[in-house]
């Protein structure tokens, strides 16, 4: 799945408000004079020894914010006015694309959707017609076919022709437009399957940057060269990445003073709003006991939180957020179950309890998943009736039968390792994209962010579309990149790297290679997807590339959800705890 050892999913739609936890239908406390190791005497159990968390429930409820309240609401307003005032005087349409670009990047384009649709709108039929490469500005023509194409507008990649010589090569002159090299660079992650111009484009743009930054020549361009050869922008989890930004565009001479202050401002006011919902959760997550009686699984309940604000930022989508941490942490726990805990008998118990979905089913458990399936079956159950509440759909039989999956999936996982089964690649990949849960988070997520549910959707999500494919193979192969050395010296079934080297023989750093080429193949096929016929909403597509973007991020430096004191903790920090520094006469203004 995601983030657990495997990743996570998406969400986002309702916005609902207020600190009241609901209790479960059934209480799943546990007692305090029942302790796990005893729960089956003499069995000998797996300890992956986990770290504890490092995010306690006393420090998340101390959690507090000074940008709350009506005086940042009006200054934000205010602010949010100015900027729109800027869309009526920039009339030069590469200056309108480059504020376009400075919006997206502060993390700012979600309060003037109309405004950067309208713009776009004008820019496509302009680019339509053939207006956009007459001046033959290679800077002006990647940067409009990469927002456009973000933005779900279809450009042909021969835009770029034009830039070749008579031979088809991109021509030596352009070399020297670092600028250029840059846009057209971040335009070629845009691609899809099939297309040559692009991939070309990648090649040379990747080769003359990786000189620039050699040269070492302009500072603040080289830092925009080297963030973006480490991982493209494309690939970047998006509240991360405007964190960054900010700092960088604050450095910038051409900064507008205005457009600072309001990402800065907004930054801080949607910080606070995630401390509220962490407050919330930490509660939630407190009341069903599983972090304090489950010792042997990953307590990550911050960590969680972080994944649902990869997937989808926006403040209207706090519910969503909510909801999906509550269902990453139940993940992670059954997950640990299945890697770490149960025994074979105990697990085929467990897997035929989530598949009939009854409380009756409980009876046969041990104790420590008796807590866990009843924590499972509350928390799920009410999710639905909050559907059926609010849309009329009654959708718990596409809920179980996501969780019966994921457990299938973890079970046949178990199998292979009890036995010491070598799966191929291929027949690894089939199974190991459910088993990173990325069908159940983004199944769930569907719901909270789409209103009203339409049975057409429905009917796709149990076949397993593409979208969610494509995201969930990217967060699978990015986990293995991340964790599949530290799986395997404790106990696991091969990952894909060692699948791909059992099958060829070839070394690991080559196997690694083949797995990165593998997850740049499979960008290109979901990036078809904004284009393909669907049920799906746009918000819900994006979302699913978030899940795929926030593992990347995730398992970037190794593996940062099961070891959350390095590049993770630094990530909560500047995402969930600590504001930017305003300067005082900006905030009271």
């Amino acid at each position: 799945m995601l983030p657990l050892k495997r990743p996570i999913a998406l969400g986002a739609s309702r916005s609902r408000t207020g600190n009241n936890v609901p209790r479960p239908s059934h209480q799943c406390m546990a007692t305090n004079e029942i302790s796990i190791s005893n729960s089956v005497s003499g069995t000998v159990r797996q300890s992956a020894n986990y770290q504890p968390p490092i995010w306690h429930y006393d420090y998340i409820q101390s959690l507090t914010s000074e940008y709350v309240g009506e005086s940042c609401t009006k200054r934000l307003e205010k602010l949010k006015g100015e900027v729109r005032m800027m869309f009526y005087k920039v009339v030069d349409s590469l200056e309108q694309l480059e504020m376009i670009d400075v919006l997206q990047r502060l993390g700012l384009s979600y309060h003037f959707e109309d405004e950067l649709r309208r713009i776009l709108d004008g820019v496509y039929m302009n680019t339509n017609h053939g207006i956009c490469n007459k001046e033959k500005n290679l800077y002006a023509t990647a940067l409009e076919f990469r927002l456009l194409r973000q933005n779900g507008y279809r450009v042909a990649q021969e835009i770029f022709n034009s830039f070749k010589n008579e031979i088809g090569n991109f021509k030596e002159s352009l070399r020297n437009d670092t600028k250029g090299m840059l846009c057209l660079y971040e335009a070629s992650f845009l691609s899809i399957e099939g297309e040559s111009i692009l991939e070309e484009a990648r090649d040379f743009a990747t080769k003359q940057l990786k000189e620039y930054i050699k040269q070492n020549k302009a500072q603040n361009l080289s830092v925009m060269v080297s963030h973006a050869l480490e991982i493209p922008l494309h690939w970047r989890m998006l509240r991360l990445e405007a964190r960054w930004f900010i700092d960088v565009y604050r450095s910038r001479k051409d900064m507008n003073p205005t457009l600072l202050e309001l990402a800065e401002l907004d930054f801080n006011m949607v910080q606070a709003a995630y401390q509220e919902d962490l407050k919330q959760e930490s509660r939630w997550w407190r009341s069903i006991g599983l972090g304090e009686k489950l010792t042997f699984a990953r307590d990550r309940l911050m960590e969680n939180f972080l994944w649902t604000v990869g997937f989808i930022f926006q403040p209207r989508f706090g519910y969503c957020r909510r909801m999906l941490t509550k269902i990453i942490s139940l993940i992670t726990t059954i997950d640990d179950i299945y890697d770490v805990y149960g025994t074979l008998d105990e697990l085929e118990l467990f897997t035929d309890a989530v598949e009939r979905w009854n409380i009756n089913a409980m009876d046969k458990l041990p104790y420590y998943m008796k807590i866990c399936f009843l924590a499972l079956h509350n928390s799920i159950n009410e999710m639905a009736f909050d559907i059926l509440k609010e849309q009329g759909f009654h959708i718990i039989r596409y809920l179980r039968k996501m969780w019966a999956d994921l457990c299938k999936s973890y079970m046949l996982e178990a199998k292979w390792y009890h036995s010491g089964y070598k799966p191929s690649l291929q027949e690894y990949i089939q199974n190991a994209w459910i088993s990173i849960s990325g069908p159940v988070v983004l199944g769930h997520a569907y719901f909270f962010v789409t209103n009203p549910v339409v049975k057409e959707a429905l009917d796709c999500l149990e076949q397993h579309p593409n979208i969610i494919r494509w995201s969930s193979i990217i967060v699978r192969l990015a986990d293995d990149l991340g964790t599949s050395k530290d799986e395997l010296e404790r106990g696991d079934v091969p990952k894909s790297i060692q699948c791909y080297m059992n099958e060829t023989g070839v070394s690991e750093e080559d196997a690694r290679e083949y797995i990165r080429s593998l997850i740049s193949a499979t960008w290109k096929k979901m990036n078809e997807e904004r284009y393909a016929s669907s049920p799906f909403s746009q918000i819900f597509i994006e979302l699913a590339m978030n899940v795929a973007r926030m593992a990347q991020c995730m398992y970037q430096y190794g593996d940062g959800y099961g070891i959350p004191n390095r590049e993770t903790k630094d990530c909560v920090l500047s995402l969930l705890i600590l504001p930017i520094p305003l300067h005082r006469d900006q905030h009271d203004r």
